[in-house]
This record gives structure tokens, C-alpha cells and sequence, in this order.
């Protein structure tokens, strides 16, 4: 089988997992007999702990010298502990279990992308292309977890992630060996050595982040302003198939900006899309603006992987790790966090913060572009 294909069959598996879990954990959490706090608190501690064990497991891999090894053996633990949320019972056996899956799920996909960006440099293929069978996935996924919800119960997701999370693990473990020759030097601090990989940091999170109060508050907008569920799946769907397009078609495009290019782009059209969402529910300005989701995160994770892709080969877990956990991770949970009082006070007029976000991300893309060509 070549090794795109392996790839993609990795990516595919692996979120998969994410489509069916996302969005029906907390209504698994709730059928358990959680209250609101509760559930909060069981995912706020996921996401720390993911803060935390991601660049860590991500420093060991390069220090071992086999990522490959290690994705392996976190997606197989990530498929057991996530079948605990089925299993336990009340509320201190669910935050266990919350915290063991997030410390052995947490590296899964930064490991993917490290290897991934590592083997399409030695053997010429394009990431974009296939990081989309991820996205395409995801959106399939989904689909297939409601029809499951409805048939056998909210419980069923759990199993079905555990399912993914298995094949995530046997993907991994058809990968080609992509020793590294381990002693990576430098701990956590050797990427912090490249000016790029400084920038591309706050860039990530600015831009990345800006997406936090969409994530959480676009649906109940939306739902305010008369848009029926149909038509609110609908949006969300046509996003992020823009997104499969950019990464399927767009390499010509991405090879013309660059990574700085590509983040400026981000940036420019996260003003354009967040300020007309602000000002508007006409659903025909919010299908023409949901297509921008191909670039406001699409060509901003493609940005970071240039950048990333381009560090040394015994600090590729720890970089795509740290970024993870840094550049999108800690932005997204604080964002996220914030946009609860932002849109109970300003309603959709809160989506001209995440634009401001964006206008804070346009210069720093310009000095992404002189530390690149500093470096090269």
C-alpha cells in the first residue's frame, strides 16, 4: 500500500474518533446523571490535562527516536480508557477516566502530523491532500454518530470511539519505520531556538483561537435568529468541506504565499468572516462567509505545518506537541472559557472580538515572513 494512502487511512481513523465523540460526550456525561458543573468540570480537566501530556509524550518520542512506537501504543490505551465514560459510574469515576484518556489521547494527532510532515518531506507527497481524508472523515463520522444515537443510544458513540481509536492503532502500526536515530537535544527549549517556530505560536493562537466563540455559541445564535437545525447543520457542513477542498486542491496556492502568506490570509479573512457574522444572520451572507472556514483554519494549520515540518527531524514531536498545547490548545480552552460572558453580554456582536484577534495576527504574519526568510 504506498504511504500517502497509509496516512490518510490514519487520519481517517483517528478522527473519525473525534466526530463521534465531540459532540455527543456531554450527553453521554449526562446520561450518567451529571449536572451542567459537572460535565464542565469532567471536560476542562481533559483539556488541561491534554495542555500538559501532549509535549511531554511528544519530547519522550523524540528522545526514543520512534514516534511510530508511541502513536501506536497511545492510540491503543486511548481505545480502552475512553470506554471507561461507558463503564463507570459517578461523577469522581468519571473524571478519572476523563484524565487518563486525555494523558494517553493527547499525543495521537500532534504525532501524526509530526510523522506525517516527515515522511512527505523524504518521499514528495502532498500533506494537504492527505490530512482532508481527516476532515472528510470527521464529517462522515458524525453523521454515522447521530444515526447511532437514535438507533441504539447515546452510549453507543463511546463504543464506536474505542472502534476508531483501535483502527487509529493498527493504521499507525502499518506505517512505514521512520526511525529518527532518538537523542533529541535541547528538551522542550531546542524549538524555541528557531525565530519561526516563535512566531508561529501567538499566530496560531490568535487566529486558531478566534474560532472559540464560533465553536461554542454560532449554533445557539443562529437558533436565536430563526434558522431552523437543518439549515444550521447545513453551515456547519459547508465549512468544513471548503476545508477538505483547500486541503485536497490547494497546494498550488500554498506553495505561492508560503507560510507567512498563508497566515496572512488567515488572518484577513478571519476579519472579514467574524465581522460579517457579527452584523448579520442573512443566511445567504453566512454561506458565503462559512466558506472561508477552508481559510481561516484551514490555511492557518497548513501554514503551521510548513513551519513545523520545517524543524529539525529530533524535534518534530516535541515542536508539533508543543504547538498543540501552546499555539492552539491554551488560546482555544482561555477563549473558549471567555466567550461564555463575551456572548452573554454582546450577543453576536461578540464576533468582533475573535475579528480583533485576527487584526492582532496580521502583523506578526509579517514577521513570520522575515524570520522564514532570515532562516533560509
Amino acid at each position: 500500500m504506498p504511504v500517502p494512502t497509509r496516512f490518510a487511512l490514519l487520519f481517517a481513523a483517528q478522527f473519525a474518533a473525534v466526530g463521534v465523540l465531540m459532540p455527543f460526550l456531554p450527553a453521554v456525561l449526562a446520561g450518567q446523571g451529571l449536572g451542567p458543573e459537572q460535565i464542565a468540570l469532567i471536560l476542562a480537566a481533559g483539556s488541561a490535562v491534554r495542555l500538559l501530556a501532549a509535549p511531554a509524550v511528544g519530547r519522550g518520542a523524540d528522545g526514543f527516536g520512534d514516534a511510530r512506537t508511541i502513536l501506536v501504543l497511545a492510540a491503543a490505551l486511548a481505545a480502552c480508557t475512553v470506554t471507561g465514560f461507558a463503564l463507570a459510574q459517578g461523577f469522581v469515576a468519571l473524571l478519572l477516566v476523563a484524565v487518563l484518556h486525555a494523558m494517553v489521547n493527547a499525543p495521537v494527532i500532534p504525532l501524526s502530523d509530526a510523522l506525517c510532515l516527515g515522511a512527505a518531506r523524504e518521499r514528495r507527497f502532498d500533506y494537504g491532500r492527505v490530512r482532508s481524508a481527516g476532515s472528510l472523515s470527521f464529517i462522515l463520522a458524525a453523521v454515522a454518530a447521530g444515526q447511532a444515537v437514535q438507533g441504539f443510544g447515546v452510549t453507543s458513540v463511546i463504543w464506536l470511539a474505542s472502534a476508531c481509536l483501535a483502527l487509529t492503532a493498527l493504521a499507525a502500526r502499518g506505517l512505514p519505520p521512520l526511525r529518527r536515530g532518538g537523542g533529541g537535544r535541547g528538551g522542550f527549549r531546542a524549538p524555541f531556538a528557531s525565530p519561526a517556530f516563535r512566531r508561529i505560536l501567538p499566530l496560531s493562537a490568535l487566529i486558531q483561537g478566534s474560532h472559540a466563540l464560533y465553536y461554542g455559541f454560532a449554533t445557539l445564535h443562529w437558533q436565536a435568529a430563526g434558522l431552523s437545525p437543518g439549515v444550521i447543520g447545513l453551515l456547519w457542513a459547508e465549512g468544513v468541506v471548503a476545508e477538505v477542498a483547500l486541503f485536497l486542491w490547494g497546494k498550488p496556492v500554498a506553495d505561492r504565499l508560503g507560510a507567512a502568506g498563508l497566515a496572512a490570509l488567515a488572518a484577513a479573512a478571519g476579519l472579514v468572516r467574524w465581522g460579517v457574522t457579527a452584523e448579520t444572520s442573512w443566511l445567504p451572507a453566512l454561506a458565503a462567509v462559512q466558506l472561508l472556514h477552508a481559510v481561516t483554519f484551514g490555511a492557518q494549520h497548513l501554514a503551521a505545518m510548513r513551519v513545523l515540518g520545517g524543524m529539525p527531524p529530533a524535534q518534530a514531536a516535541t515542536a508539533q506537541t508543543l504547538h498543540a498545547s501552546l499555539g492552539v490548545g491554551l488560546a482555544s480552552g482561555l477563549l473558549t472559557f471567555a466567550s461564555g460572558p463575551l456572548y452573554a453580554a454582546w450577543g453576536g456582536q461578540g464576533f468582533w472580538a475573535m475579528a480583533a484577534l485576527c487584526a492582532l495576527a496580521l502583523p506578526l504574519a509579517w514577521r513570520l515572513k522575515r524570520a522564514l526568510r532570515a532562516a533560509g
